[in-house]
C-alpha cells in the first residue's frame, strides 16, 4: 500500500519554486527541482513532500502525478487553480496559494534546493538526474522507481530502507482510514 497523491503538497511546492524564480520556469526545470526536493525529503525524514510516485523517463526522474498535472491538467482541480497551462515549454503562477499544507522544513527545504539549483538550466537538471543513481534509461518508456532505490543510492541500510518502508506502509493504511 503507497501513501495516496498529495495534490495541494505537490501544488503548493510548485508554486513556492516558481514564486522564487520570480512566477515562471520551464516546466522541465520545475519538474526537476519537485523530484530533487521529494528525494531529499525522503532521504533526510523518511518521508517525501507529495507521495507523488517516481518514474524513470527519457529526461530523468519524474513526479509522474505531478508531470500528468502539468501536461494534462486539472480543469477543476488545486494545481489548475494555482499554476498555469503550459504555454511554451513553461509555466506560470497563476494564483499564490496559502503554503499551509508545507511544513516549516518542508519549504526551507524547497529554498535550500532552489538555492543550490534554481540558477541551472532545464537542460543541466536533466543531466544532473541523469546522473542519480536511481536513474535507469527507460529507452522510451517509463521504469517506476521505488522508495528503496532512492533510499539505497542515498547510502541507507536494508535494515533502515525496511524501516522507512514499514513506516511509509503504516502512514499510507492510517491515511485510508482517516
Amino acid at each position: 500500500m503507497r501513501l495516496q497523491f498529495n495534490e495541494a503538497k505537490a501544488t503548493q511546492a510548485a508554486a513556492r519554486l516558481l514564486e522564487l524564480r520570480g512566477g515562471r520556469m520551464s516546466y522541465v526545470k520545475l519538474i526537476k527541482l519537485l523530484y530533487l526536493a521529494d528525494r531529499e525529503a525522503l532521504i533526510r525524514w523518511a518521508r517525501p513532500i507529495s507521495a507523488d510516485c517516481y518514474v524513470s523517463m527519457a529526461k530523468g526522474p519524474v513526479l509522474s502525478q505531478t508531470y500528468d498535472l502539468i501536461i494534462d491538467g486539472a480543469p477543476d482541480g488545486y494545481w489548475s487553480q494555482h499554476i498555469s497551462p503550459p504555454e511554451h515549454y513553461e509555466v506560470a503562477l497563476a494564483l499564490k496559494p496559502d503554503y499551509g499544507k508545507l511544513s516549516d522544513a518542508e519549504l526551507l527545504l524547497l529554498e535550500e534546493i532552489f538555492a543550490e539549483h534554481g540558477h541551472k538550466s532545464r537542460w543541466d537538471l536533466v543531466n544532473l538526474t541523469h546522473d542519480l543513481p536511481e536513474w535507469i534509461d527507460p529507452q522510451g518508456s517509463a521504469i517506476p522507481i521505488a522508495h528503496r532505490d532512492i533510499l539505497k543510492a542515498a547510502g541507507k541500510t536494508d535494515s533502515e530502507i525496511a524501516a522507512v518502508e514499514s513506516e511509509l506502509e503504516c502512514l499510507a493504511v492510517a491515511e485510508k482510514f482517516f
